[in-house]
């Protein structure tokens, strides 16, 4: 069974947080799913919970909560409720952080160990954090960001973690500076993670959230939501009025929150006064041949958090000499009528909005950022009364909806205007009734649950959604494994899985127990993990395996996509001598109906230990664009030759390889290089994978039958990178930019920092990219790179490699007998001169194919023209510094260029490499 495991940075069993937690929780049960929660009695100090056992909390929760902590706390040494109110005071308030730096790693460290080990032992696949960006307690927050970073790199997990804040620090309480001064230089920021999703309650926490952190990324708006459901007196609590000694016929004014001072409950004793006085003691005008006696104010919360405010509040409701229409009723179960019943009278929230004719929230103008009461109040359909708020336009006035609405800019307390318009309503039936209504279908557009179920459903997809733990085993009868990366594909992801569930045999479909396809989720934000299971859901005669990979980057997910597969085919039951085949397909690529059929059968019937795919474009998207074209053309072609010829290397569009030999070589290797200050991971583990596998000694054969189509978007989106020769980056580093279309505008979740006109411009330039063609100068740049990219990598470094192949009868006709020997003796004296015993480390190859090019160029592009056309045309000009070089010092002159990592000249004269 999955584990959600909940955490609540609020330390109170029974809070709006808790009940916005059930609310999501309850979604994930009804998946099937167990629930936890910590109620985070040993994170905050100041409700003097911590290490406090649990008793009877779990009454004013659903039964299928179960309520847990993480085991050992109270065993981490120094970590108890004065360690943490001293770190709030000093570090956070005081900004006086150095003395207690240490303390808080150490402390970080065991909290983040025994999470961890709690964790493990539940077998947790989702982690619900609410309120965690609060600073009172930094060692905890960043315990619980080291848990999860160690915790979901561990068992591989994506983004299993939803961060969700409803108070941060500059909406609670900002005018006592309880967590600091902006931009708070001592609270630990929320990270960039790819196992978190963070989540705002509405778009301005959101705008102020980013303006705070703005690197953050993977943020969304999920608002509080309420199931509407008008409350209504019923069976179960049509004693409600008798029990509490509350008239028939006395209005009630409800009021459910904590019994605290910032929640302001002084200001309903004074409404209550108020009224009195405004209306005189004989009561509000009732309904006709009705009697009304006068208000009655109800306040259910917990009146033991608070002792003194809950004595200032009974003497001043005596002093105004309304003690008695004061009803404190104990704490209450959330609205929710299946989250529990309340301890004191068995009453829920709901039973009192049955009975209440208004529902009250004045609360502090700086405290609240949602206000969950209004809500619940709006989704029952009884009115509301309010102040004004920091947040409360941003939440519900702006929407429309309708209420009285106390100005605290200009009176503190009900009176005037304010005090007149709540009689009105409390003595109008009909104004009560055409108030709620209007409330109640505006907040089902604005307040409903299918919003918010929406996005968690795009986020956390799915009832397998978890740690990949539960894959059925791999039938004896499959032979190969399709591995495809993915980031973000969800629209091209539906044609890319029809493609590879239509494969087809020698004499029809083909048999869909010989392969399956493993899915690795890169991190993607647009649901398309969820597409990938929808799609399995709907073909279960084809195995369909979603795995996720943190580390972004497509080399990364390849990586762990085949060390999946490899390690799941070892568990099958056939003979020794079976060949299991690892493939690699790219997302956004469409295989041939036969791909894997001329794929198996090429493996099957000879040695190599890859099989290098056919890649091709569709002509009649280049319609229109002969100059582009042709370009194209000649790169196909010379393609063409040299894969028939060395038998290529492998791309991560389309390749299948030995699952023994990937593993013999260690699978997918992972190199990094440094750009604008930060570690990026390289772009070309597949050729270097080829590279590894064809210097151990194995062979790597062309299945020109086996076809795949590129997207022409590697082209259309990225024309003018491919045009200068910087496609895959400059100065040496290997990346590529997304080359995605662009979503439109009004699809997009939300704007980046402001970069939504830029966005725009950009999808505009994209847009004329596609449909223009090539001027001639264009058109002969965008050829010099091409030619210039593919001669190093597909006539040279093959024999560089493995110059044994020049003595191969084709390879030497190719290149001529006389050059094929001056070639082998070069390529040994370079493997000399550099010290080496091969060129197998990962890009030692690029130096030496880069010099045998350039002392070589002349005589392999004349051996180009009479294999492949005379349109192949002489080698493009020299680099500048070589011109001038003395022939007699060329080739010492190019080894300076070659080797000169440090301005990266000679990578970007290559163009690191060609998309055509």
């Amino acid at each position: 069974m999955s584990v959600l495991w909940g955490v609540s940075f609020d330390a109170t069993p029974l809070s709006g947080v808790v009940v916005e937690f059930v609310k999501i929780a309850k979604i994930f049960r009804s998946r099937g799913w167990r629930i936890h929660l910590d109620l985070g009695y040993d994170i905050k100090a100041d409700k003097n919970s911590f290490f406090r056992p649990y008793t009877d909390e779990a009454d004013l929760l659903p039964a299928w909560v179960h309520l847990d902590r993480a085991e050992g706390i109270d065993t981490v040494p120094g970590y108890d409720a004065a360690a943490v109110a001293a770190v709030l005071r000093d570090v956070v308030q005081h900004e006086d952080g150095d003395r207690w730096r240490p303390v808080v790693a150490s402390l970080a460290a065991g909290l983040s160990e025994r999470i961890q080990a709690t964790w493990e032992r539940l077998g947790v696949s989702l982690v619900v954090v609410e309120n965690g960006t609060l600073p009172e307690n930094i060692a905890y927050t960043q315990a619980l960001y080291q848990a999860i970073e160690e915790y979901g790199t561990r068992h591989r997990l994506g983004r299993f973690v939803l961060w969700r804040d409803h108070d941060l620090m500059w909406q609670s309480e900002p005018d006592v500076a309880k967590y600091g001064t902006f931009p708070y230089p001592h609270t630990p920021q929320p990270r960039n993670s790819p196992f978190i999703h963070y989540a705002a309650l509405h778009p301005e926490a959101l705008r102020r959230t980013l303006e705070w952190a703005p690197h953050l990324r993977n943020i969304d708006v999920l608002p509080n939501t309420f199931t509407h459901r008008p409350a209504r007196i019923d069976p179960s609590n049509a004693g409600f009025r008798r029990d509490f000694g509350i008239p028939e016929n006395a209005p009630i004014i409800a009021r459910f929150t904590r019994i605290i001072p910032q929640k302001r409950i002084d200001r309903d004793i004074h409404l209550l006064a108020g009224l009195t006085a405004l209306t005189g003691p004989a009561a509000l005008p009732a309904p006709a041949g009705r009697s009304r006696t006068a208000p009655y104010l109800f306040v259910a919360g917990d009146p033991a958090e608070d002792p003194a405010e809950h004595a200032r509040l009974v003497a001043l409701a005596a002093t105004l000499n309304v003690g008695d229409r004061v009803v404190f009723g104990g704490p209450f179960a959330p609205h929710e009528q299946d989250v529990g019943r309340s301890a004191g009278g068995g009453y829920s929230i709901r039973d009192l909005l049955a009975h209440a004719a208004l529902v009250s929230f004045m609360t502090s103008r700086d405290y609240e950022s949602y206000g969950n009461p209004i809500g619940e109040a709006i989704a029952s359909r009884v009115p509301y009364i309010t102040t004004r708020y920091d947040l409360y336009d941003a939440v519900y006035g702006h929407k429309g909806f309708r209420a009285p609405v106390l100005d605290t800019g200009a009176h503190d307390l009900p009176e005037g205007a304010f005090l007149e318009e709540v009689a009105e309503l409390l003595a109008d039936e009909g104004k009560r009734t055409g108030t709620a209504e209007y409330n109640y279908r505006l907040g089902q557009r604005h307040l409903g649950r299918s919003r918010a179920e929406k996005l968690l459903n795009e986020l956390f997809p799915g009832p397998t959604a978890g740690p990949p733990a539960a894959h059925p085993p791999m039938p004896g009868s499959t032979r190969m494994s399709v591995v495809v990366p993915v980031y973000n594909e969800a629209r091209a992801l539906p044609a890319t899985l029809d493609s590879l569930y239509h494969q087809r045999g020698a004499d029809g479909p083909l048999d869909r127990s010989l392969y399956e396809v493993v899915l690795v989720d890169n991190n993607s934000t647009d649901g398309t993990a969820a597409v990938a299971r929808r799609f399995a859901a709907e073909h279960p005669d084809l195995a369909i395996h979603v795995v996720s990979e943190p580390e972004q980057g497509v080399s990364c997910a390849r990586r762990t996509g085949m060390a999946f597969a490899s390690a799941r085919s070892r568990g099958r039951a056939v003979r020794d001598d079976q060949r299991f085949y690892l493939v690699s397909a790219d997302a956004d690529c469409r295989v041939d109906p036969d791909w894997l059929w001329q794929l198996l059968t090429a493996m099957e019937s000879g040695k190599a230990a890859i099989g290098v795919c056919d890649y091709y474009y569709a002509p009649e998207h280049f319609a229109g664009r002969p100059r582009l074209w042709e370009v194209i053309s000649r790169t196909l072609r010379c393609r063409a030759v040299t894969f028939a010829l060395f038998g290529g290397f492998p791309d991560g569009k389309g390749f299948a390889v030995d699952r023994d030999v990937h593993d013999a070589v260690g699978g997918i290797e992972v190199f990094y290089q440094v750009r604008d200050g930060q570690f990026v991971n390289h772009l070309s583990d597949d050729w270097d994978f080829g590279i590894a596998v064809r210097n151990s000694g194995a062979d790597i054969v062309y299945v020109p039958g086996s076809g795949v189509e590129i997207n022409p978007r590697r082209v259309d989106h990225a024309l003018d990178e491919v045009i200068s020769g910087r496609a895959y980056g400059s100065d040496g580093i290997i990346v590529m930019r997304d080359i995605r279309p662009l979503r439109p505008a009004q699809d997009r979740v939300r704007d980046r920092g402001g970069d939504r006109d830029r966005g725009q411009d950009e999808a505009r330039t994209q847009a004329q990219d596609r449909v223009r063609d090539l001027t001639e100068a264009e058109a002969r740049e965008a050829w010099a790179y091409s030619v210039k990219d593919f001669v190093p990598k597909n006539t040279i470094l093959p024999v560089l490699l493995t110059p044994s192949l020049l003595d191969d009868d084709g390879v030497a006709d190719f290149f001529g007998r006389s050059l094929a020997e001056r070639l082998g003796r070069r390529i040994e004296e370079i493997k000399d001169e550099m010290r080496l015993i091969d060129f197998a480390p990962i890009h030692s190859y690029k130096t030496p194919s880069y010099r045998l090019y350039f002392e070589f160029a002349d005589e392999i592009f004349a051996r180009l023209r009479a294999t492949v056309g005379p349109d192949i045309g002489e080698p493009p000009p020299l680099p500048p510094c070589l011109r001038d070089v003395p022939a007699q010092r060329f080739a010492e002159f190019v080894r300076y260029y070659c080797e000169d990592r440090e301005s990266g000249e000679s990578h970007n004269y290559f163009g690191n490499g060609g998309v055509f």
